[in-house]
């Protein structure tokens, strides 16, 4: 059965092999612009693309032109030149022989979907043509982009000097929206990314459902270390014994969808033992006798009887964190999204650390600072006609960014539908991994006009796109310099290390092309992104001819770190003060303070699905790296003894997993029996089972969680999309064997 927008399987197509455009044997820039190392290695400066923490880093560049290895740069406060194992394995993403070369455009031939080579005039050409039809019929606002990573504000760019602010990035409603807004709500402001966490300096460390150790964000992991050295408290509360629980003072294996109840107890405990910082709540918060009030009645006995965990220990953990007061942080985690309530949950997170005195405290939560890049020169913006938050239909009103999900929703036709999107850019996120509710967005895709994908690699998205254009990879471009505020404000160069292999593209150029086909050339006023770099640098007192000798550049603080003693501080909330007592949400028809509410439990002989993280992998985004396969092949089921005997599961049997909608996963994956996990989860690493066969090395390894989460529950504050509510069950033989 044929559909609009068939799945093409790249890697079948037999396409011819592509010379490498330019040739490997160029270097883009010259000695004199990099650093010699003596050993015949040049030194080129970047900084790392494998996950959102960026570290500043080197490419080290053989005198035949080969990428040999990447280290981190001695100078950045961000990974004090040590590089975690996913970012010393980026070369991996380099010299990936699966990469994609060429442009590719579908088309029919003998009556088949497929897909041709073409040229990137030609495949631009295709594009440009396309959105204008789209924005002559609907108006541009009709175009949407899903980003991930440092492309994505190129393509921003141009779809805002399209006319078009319907841009997504699924980290919002996939990871850390829930968690920004319960912070924005208390504090008036986020965490940040990185986050702002003083854990270098910190005497508690209060970890809920946050894997450092195996999330691998690299100033963190090493931070902690530190801390632990010097004797700090770590307390981890998760179902599972994982890295970081196994370095901790206290592992509380709380039973899963009960973290709410356990953080209220822990509120009760402070205020009715009379252990909170009373001078700093009294100076900077308000709302504190309506809270007390409130968790008059969430008593440890009471929340025991909800997450399993004893009452001493919830009073003994509490008494911790507040002897070691305002030198506490109960982490704020990254990916929040768990079972609707999480915003909330991230809520009574913040109030926590407020009672405790944490946020701008040495050993808390410090006060971040960066350095204001300037924009380059250009014309404003047109104002669209309607935007992303028309797509929300009167959801979700604390949503400070476009939802992932709504903008899937506004791509399906449906009778006297007013906002209607009809072309998608997907830039650097494999949606077909990352967003749940798969049917949904199987139906948006086939609805569409236009389809295109940037990326480096054959991921699952690119199988339905109409165009797909090949990017370069981090090392072989330019991209904005990396400002990201945190205890210091620093600026760090990309720049390419050797010229793009094949006929790829960086995504500065591709927009540029893109722009100037739409007639939005005064957008683009210049030749080569290196003109961009120069004068933003110029403009803070820098320049691109320093910073490709340097690498990274720290400037000097010009506020404090902390609140100085005495000051008069003005928090970010309409008040000034630390919402404890939350006017904005009551006001917006929500509990003004978190309240817990029981959640879906597993039937007999299903199990919740837990998922995580793994230090060698970022998600689905180096599953195809040989140099990171090779430390982790695929992932695993992790099951509890107890129950691996009453289904009469052996150490590494396959198994596959049925969800509680009778959803099978693809492949099968190997079974781990450990002590490490509570009887009733199971638990298993996200980014693997990947069904695309141009990915050689990702292709059927273990089994690909998000297509098990079928059941969502959307935090009605935000829009965060809730994946925890899933439960599987397991399946000895062959599904199709079987019939099942």
């Amino acid at each position: 059965m044929h559909t609009r927008r068939d799945f093409i399987k790249i890697g079948s197509l037999g396409l011819g092999a592509t010379a490498l455009t330019g040739g490997v044997a160029n270097l883009v820039i010259g000695a004199s612009s990099t650093k010699s190392t003596g050993t015949g290695l040049r030194k080129v400066p970047t900084y790392c693309e494998v996950c959102f923490w960026k570290c500043a880093g080197w490419a080290h560049v053989t005198p035949d032109n080969k990428i040999q290895k990447i280290t981190g740069h001695a100078d950045d406060p961000q990974c004090n030149g040590r590089l975690c194992p996913r970012g010393t394995g980026g070369v991996g993403m380099f010299s990936d022989p699966d990469r994609l070369k060429r442009p590719l455009i579908r088309v029919i031939k003998n009556g088949e979907q497929t897909y041709r080579e073409a040229s990137w005039e030609e495949a631009l050409d295709f594009i440009a043509t396309k959105m204008k039809e789209i924005a002559a019929k609907h108006g541009p606002e009709s175009m949407a982009l899903f980003n991930h990573g440092s492309s994505g504000k190129y393509f921003t760019h141009l779809l805002n000097a399209f006319g078009s602010n319907n841009v997504a990035a699924p980290s919002f409603a996939q990871c850390r929206g829930p968690r920004d807004t319960g912070f924005e709500l208390t504090f008036g402001e986020s965490v940040s990314s990185p986050e702002v966490t003083d854990i270098r300096d910190t005497r508690c460390l209060v970890l809920i459902g946050s894997h450092i150790g195996e999330n691998m964000h690299n100033g963190q992991v090493q931070e902690m270390s530190e801390a632990i050295d010097k004797g700090a408290v770590i307390i981890t509360v998760d179902p599972r014994l994982s890295t970081a629980a196994s370095k901790s003072k206290f592992w509380l294996p709380i039973k899963p969808s009960t973290d709410l109840a356990l953080l209220l107890a822990w509120i009760h405990v402070l205020i009715y033992d009379d252990i909170y910082n009373k001078e700093y709540v009294a100076k900077y918060a308000e709302g504190f006798n309506e809270l007390r009030q409130h968790v008059k009645n969430f008593t440890p006995e009471w929340a025991y009887g909800i997450t399993t965990i004893k009452p001493e220990l919830i009073c003994q953990t509490a008494r911790e964190m507040a002897n070691a007061a305002p030198s506490t942080i109960i982490h704020p985690g990254r990916h929040t999204t768990w079972y609707g309530d999480d915003v909330q949950r991230s809520r009574a997170i913040a109030i926590l650390n407020a009672l405790l005195g944490s946020w701008g405290n040495r050993g808390g939560i410090f006060f971040k600072e960066g350095i204001k890049i300037p924009d380059f020169p250009r014309p404003e913006y047109p104002k669209p006609a309607w935007s992303w938050q028309q797509t929300l239909n009167g959801r979700y009103p604390f949503a400070k960014e476009a939802v992932t999900n709504t903008i899937i929703e506004a791509s399906i036709p449906a009778p006297g539908k007013e906002h209607m999107i009809r072309g998608w850019i997907v830039s650097g996120t494999n949606l077909i991994v990352a967003v749940p509710l798969q049917k949904q967005l199987m139906q948006a895709m086939q609805s569409l006009d236009l389809l295109v994908v940037v990326d480096t690699m054959p991921m699952e998205i690119t199988g339905y796109a109409d165009v797909v254009l090949p990017e370069c990879t981090y090392l072989e471009r330019h991209d904005d310099l990396r400002a990201t505020p945190h205890r210091e404000p620093t600026l760090a160069l990309r720049m390419p290390a050797i010229e793009p292999l094949y006929d790829t593209k960086p995504a500065w150029w591709i927009s540029k092309q893109l722009g100037e086909r739409l007639g939005l050339g005064a957008y683009y006023n210049y030749k080569d992104f290196k003109e961009v770099l120069d004068w933003q640098l110029k403009q803070v007192g820098s320049s691109l001819k320093e910073m490709e000798t340097i690498g990274l550049k720290k400037l000097p603080r010009k506020s404090p770190v902390y609140i100085e003693p005495g000051a008069d501080y003005k928090f970010k909330t309409a008040t000034g003060k630390i919402q404890l007592n939350s006017k904005e949400l009551q006001e917006g028809g929500f509990d003004a303070m978190p309240v817990y509410k029981p959640h879906p439990q597993p039937e007999e002989g299903f199990y919740r699905l837990i998922y995580g993280r793994a230090p060698m992998h970022t998600f689905s985004r180096t599953a195809n790296n040989r140099n990171l396969v090779a430390l982790m092949p695929e992932n695993s089921v992790w099951v509890n003894p107890q129950v691996a005997e009453l289904w009469g599961l052996r150490k590494n049997q396959h198994v596959w997993l049925k969800n509680q909608d009778g959803v099978i996963s693809n492949f099968s994956v190997k079974v781990r029996i450990t002590e490490r996990i509570r009887w009733d989860s199971v638990y298993i690493v996200h980014g693997f089972g990947h069904h695309h066969k141009p990915l050689t090395y990702a292709f059927g390894r273990g089994v690909n969680d998000t297509e098990l989460i079928t059941r969502v529950i959307t935090d009605p504050v935000m829009g965060g999309t809730g994946m925890r509510g899933n439960f599987v069950t397991f399946l000895k033989t062959e599904p199709k064997k079987a019939k099942v």
